[in-house]
């Protein structure tokens, strides 16, 4: 190149910086700024605008603000880039006094401020600069209104607004206008509204993006189908599909639980070599968890054939495990694995692994993941995270953290008081509960289906009947909301709790579609708290035909019948468990001490404090019988002449919830409140014995099981014995 003559060096070399910069070649494009440093071609504000394009596209920032600190003399192209640079690494402020700096910014200038707030959800800042424009009197276009939109995307109310100022203005023949009304209104679940934007766009406006945020819109709101019709049409069409196209359409699938569509539409990924995209593999990773009874499994598959997985995939990932249990140890290493090759938490990693720490029986691990999460530059959405952590931390038995987190809240949205109404309800205040969804309607905040099963929930744990019928009437008629199983499931745990079992029976007999097994096993539930087993027989029965190898109504229809001393019965279920290969989950309590976990069964022989544990509950056992406790022996479910009385009391004494609770005890200082999680529903002659230790003790002692949590306190318990 030095041979050439300069007008010719010139122009080649502005050919390659731009086919470098086009061809996202990285490493020649960094060469040839080295040799442009270096060389005799004078420096040019077309030049280094391009290398701060170059690292702007890139991702390393630093480079980019060096590159445009470089620029002799800065134009408005030259600002304009290295705000949007800001933009994509979340230095707003920065980027602000960079727009600050322009001696005479443009439309451009204005959009990508616009597009920099907007990435961040920060609608009151990119409103302020909206008005800004409309000041100097700049001509908008369909980029600021777009950027506008997507700005204000939680904001349903908003987002009317200014796609009425859009029609009125003309600014509805920018596709990108009308896809990002569209958007919005599909993410808000908005259908009507978005179908018709979709259809006044008509063939001729609608692009790629347009039919991909429709079929999204559809499958992610329960209109598979639709989604699935969608994409055919695109097809018979030969309109042109891709990545974003191809996850879409997974999301349908997904949305439909239809596996076997799923992935027969993978094998046509794969033959198109789709299937090795990062995005479509995180519609694939999606499916597979939600749909398939060994679906991480797959999910891991997916992902090892990605040769170069992006953030969006490994949230997914994470997301994932998060969904399952006891796999959130899975989702804190995929975590943790992401970070170690290079990748920097968004607030969507963090809302999936925090996810994943409400599953866990460490509340340490919440508590360093929030830490990281403060600590971090989260490039979007905080609210999304404060909201898992609301969530988080009720689940953890720590309802005065999620509240402190709840009000230093700059804003509160649908999903913020969602975690607190349901954190509430699982810990039985449900008189805060109640207010804080009289509050949320106050402040006309629009309550969700995840809204109405939290207040339900919190109705039924407290045997209120005709405030719970009220609730789940408004929700028909006042909001719109059609029922679904978990509403139908809390009616008919409310009533049945209350011991309304012939009218938890038509409510499951009347509903307009097939009982699940949800709401047979909240059936069966009262049926087990009041005994009546006629009706138990036949929750059972209909729940088995559903899931025959659910261990649940063996169990409980089992302990039914060794309840009501009919032996035969409660034999002959335990031996069709057993032909039929079904096995019951074993019970178990664990404990975190000094941020370790320690697990107990009943009986437990294994742990290396276990003489000790032992000998402080002989102490213990002294004391709660001085205070008037008597084991319940009924509920050793075994027959009087197989064992005798004090052979069923020890066997009660023993059990995993009192085992932790000792160890706790003997394991911490005085006062310090103690966490048991349980596996199972908690003992009737635990809840009895716990009732008492915390009077004894002068401890503060939460349970939780799999059904809500039981706070004891001066020997009383959250619940009021209503569980």
């Amino acid at each position: 190149m030095n041979q050439c003559t300069f007008p010719l060096q010139l122009q080649t070399f502005r050919t390659l910086l731009k086919q470098c910069i086009a061809q996202r070649d990285f490493l020649t494009g960094k060469s040839l700024h080295a040799f442009y440093i270096k060389s005799f071609i004078p420096h040019s504000t077309y030049l280094s605008n391009h290398f701060t394009l170059l690292y702007s596209k890139f991702g390393t920032f630093p480079n980019a603000l060096t590159a445009f600190h470089l620029t002799n003399y800065p134009n408005v192209f030259s600002y304009n880039t290295i705000i949007h640079a800001c933009a994509q690494h979340s230095f707003l402020q920065l980027a602000r006094q960079l727009f600050d700096q322009i001696p005479e910014p443009d439309i451009v200038s204005y959009n990508t401020l616009i597009a920099a707030y907007a990435h961040r959800g920060e609608c009151g800042l990119a409103l302020r600069v909206f008005k800004e424009v409309r000041e100097v009197g700049l001509v908008l276009d369909g980029f600021t209104l777009s950027g506008m939109i997507s700005a204000c995307v939680e904001d349903v109310g908003l987002v009317r607004q200014l796609h009425c100022f859009a029609l009125l203005c003309g600014y509805d023949c920018y596709a990108s206008v009308c896809n990002a009304v569209l958007a919005c209104y599909g993410k808000q679940g908005r259908l009507d509204e978005a179908w018709r934007v979709f259809r006044e766009m008509g063939v001729g406006c609608r692009d790629m993006v347009s039919w991909n945020a429709m079929i999204v819109a559809c499958g992610q709101h329960r209109e598979g189908l639709e989604a699935l019709r969608l994409f055919g049409e695109m097809e018979r069409m030969g309109l042109e599909v891709d990545m974003f196209t191809m996850a879409s359409v997974f999301t349908a699938f997904t949305c439909l639980k239809d596996l076997s569509g799923g992935m027969q539409f993978h094998g046509k990924m794969i033959k198109s070599g789709f299937h090795r995209n990062s995005h479509v593999g995180s519609g694939l990773i999606d499916l597979y968890s939600k749909c398939a009874p060994h679906g991480m499994l797959e999910c891991m598959k997916v992902f090892q054939e990605i040769p170069k997985p992006d953030l969006v995939l490994w949230n997914t990932m994470i997301s994932g495990f998060s969904q399952h249990e006891d796999l959130s140890e899975d989702a804190l290493s995929s975590f943790r694995e992401m970070q170690r090759v290079g990748f920097c938490p968004d607030d969507c990693s963090f809302v999936c692994v925090i996810s994943a720490c409400s599953n866990l029986s460490s509340p340490s691990v919440g508590k360093q993941v929030h830490a990281l999460s403060i600590k971090s530059d989260i490039p979007s959405n905080r609210v999304s995270v404060n909201n898992a952590l609301v969530a988080m931390y009720s689940k953890c038995g720590n309802l005065h953290d999620a509240r402190r987190i709840f009000d230093k809240m700059s804003e509160h949205n649908t999903v913020s008081l969602n975690s607190m109404i349901a954190g509430y309800a699982q810990h039985g205040v449900e008189v805060e509960s109640l207010r804080l969804f009289g509050l949320m309607l106050q402040e006309q905040i629009v309550p969700n289906n995840i809204t109405f099963i939290s207040v339900l929930s919190a109705c039924a744990h407290t045997g209120q009947v005709e405030e719970g019928e009220k609730y789940f009437n408004m929700m028909k008629e006042k909001y719109r909301i059609e029922p679904e199983a978990e509403h139908y499931s809390c009616m008919i745990d409310l009533l049945g709790r209350a011991g309304k079992l012939e009218k938890a029976e038509r409510i499951i007999e009347t509903m307009p579609f097939d009982p699940g097994s949800i709401e047979w096993g909240a059936l069966l539930g009262a049926c087990r708290k009041h005994g009546n087993v006629e009706l138990a027989v036949k929750a059972a029965n209909k729940f088995l035909e559903l899931e025959p190898y659910n261990a649940a109504p063996y169990v409980m229809l089992s302990s039914m019948y060794a309840s009501a001393g009919r032996w035969e019965e409660a034999a002959t279920v335990k031996r069709m468990m057993r032909e039929r290969g079904v096995k019951k989950k074993p019970g178990c309590s664990w404990i975190e001490i000094d941020k370790k976990v320690h697990v107990f069964v009943a009986e437990d022989t294994s742990h290396p404090r276990i003489k000790e544990i032992y000998e402080y509950m002989s102490k213990l056992l002294r004391k709660l019988k001085q205070a008037g406790y008597v084991a319940d022996i009924r509920l050793a479910l075994v027959k009087d002449e197989e064992v005798e009385a004090e052979e069923k009391e020890r066997r009660l004494w023993y059990h995993s919830e009192k085992l932790a609770i000792a160890f706790g005890l003997i394991s911490t200082e005085e006062g310090v409140p103690i966490l048991v999680v349980k596996n199972l529903r908690i003992c009737g002659d635990c809840h009895n014995a716990i009732k008492l230790i915390s009077a004894i003790s002068g401890r503060e002692i939460t349970v939780r099981d799999t059904h809500r949590f039981h706070c004891f306190k001066d020997g009383k318990c959250s619940c009021r014995d209503y569980w």
